[in-house]
């Protein structure tokens, strides 16, 4: 557990014990900085199995992470009011359950040909899901209107300055519903196989498929076509920002540094300590030596680009963020709009009831989950949000 100096409560410890109880571990479990209560396993936990999946571990939002990249703006290129460039945004890209009213064609947009030709390939691999043939009625289409969309709860764009006030363009999302609803179906498949076979399960949503199973084969072709359509739909909508910006700056804004497009939902075969395992990252970033990753704040306070140490005691990995240290409701019962308006001074975002829960008092401090994983990397740049905007 790297979680000195970080409050771990009680209900997250008790997910702990029951995910280390497990019979298909291979290994131990490594709790990051940022773990806090999750569904069935505690957010910030990197778990090995061995010949088996936890679909709950992974999450409904699969393929969930982050990217950042630096542009050619500067501080000094930004007017004194975001607002505009801020709205912008939002129109261009679909937040909260909206998509695009049709799918994006990058051919017709001008955007690199590389983007088109992995909607192309998603396209043909999403024919031979199999387990969507578990779904039942569904709206297909829905699934294409939802690339380059940003999705709600605790998503988000930013425009941020790092140490040298270079403007970065910083977004999370994950797989929208496409990626929700394969996760649906994943839990409910191990559920009825844990009930098939009379396992006895400290918490029935850590029920696994195992390997051998057409069922393990249908979830795993399902996860790893999420993870890259939620690779692709952060691609997309960092491209769909830099046009939006392109519109109040002279000359051409374009990337300098694409830093990192990091999962942190996610599952993936690795090998650690001579072994082969299934290494799921619930609300954890791979990070291993040279590998750069994203640690984000909360609205208002900061975030970083990280460089990997390797560290195998980890399974080579970090915090995915600062980690929430109270659920929405409690914070939504603790504090006002005041509250979040003083917490949010100087950065152009939505001040509403509607995203209280999302304010930085609600997360653990980021400095201290920083300081936590010093043996887990480096910072390679420090960000500050000045536009935000939230699902």
């Amino acid at each position: 557990m790297w979680t000195q100096g970080v409050p771990v409560e009680e209900a997250a410890r008790r997910q702990i014990r029951n995910i280390a109880s497990l019979p298909i571990l291979g290994g131990h479990v490594a709790i990051m900085p940022d773990v806090h209560l999750g569904k069935g396993a505690t957010v910030g936990a990197v778990i090995p199995t061995r010949g088996a999946i936890i679909p709950a571990a992974v999450g409904v939002d699969i393929g969930c992470g982050m990217v950042a990249v630096r542009t050619t703006l500067n501080a000094s290129d930004l007017p004194d009011s975001l607002a505009a460039i801020r709205a912008q945004i939002e129109r261009d890209v679909p937040v909260g359950f909206h998509s695009h009213k049709a799918p994006l064609q990058p051919r017709e947009h001008g955007v690199a040909g590389s983007l088109q030709q992995r909607i192309d390939g998603l396209v043909r691999r999403y024919e031979t899901l199999r387990i969507m043939d578990r779904v039942g009625k569904f709206d297909h289409q829905r699934v294409w209107r939802q690339l380059g969309t940003l999705g709600g709860g605790n998503h988000f764009i930013e425009l941020c300055l790092d140490e040298n006030d270079a403007v970065w363009v910083m977004l999370h999302s994950g797989s929208r519903n496409v990626g929700n609803t394969i996760g649906e179906v994943a839990i409910a498949t191990a559920r009825r196989a844990a009930e098939r076979e009379q396992l006895h399960l400290p918490d029935r949503d850590l029920a696994w498929l195992s390997e051998g199973t057409n069922e393990f084969d249908e979830y795993v072709a399902g996860l790893n076509w999420a993870q890259d359509y939620a690779a692709l739909n952060r691609d997309l909508m960092v491209d769909l920002i830099v046009r939006a910006l392109q519109r109040f700056f002279p000359g051409e804004v374009v990337v300098r540094e694409s830093a990192v497009n990091c999962h942190h939902n996610y599952a993936s075969l690795e090998e650690h300590f001579g072994h082969t395992l299934w290494l799921t990252r619930k609300g954890a970033v791979s990070a291993r030596s040279g590998q750069l990753g994203i640690i984000p704040g909360s609205m208002g306070t900061k975030s970083f680009i990280v460089r990997g140490k390797g560290n195998p005691a980890a399974y080579h990995s970090c915090s995915h963020g600062a980690g929430r240290r109270m659920s929405r409701s409690e914070a939504r019962r603790q504090f006002t709009r005041a509250d979040l308006a003083e917490q949010t001074a100087g950065v152009e975002c939505r001040k509403d009831a509607g995203v209280i829960d999302e304010l930085p008092a609600a997360y653990k401090d980021v400095d201290t989950v920083l300081s936590a994983q010093r043996d887990l990397v480096d910072v390679v740049h420090t960000l500050k949000q000045v536009l935000c905007v939230k699902g």
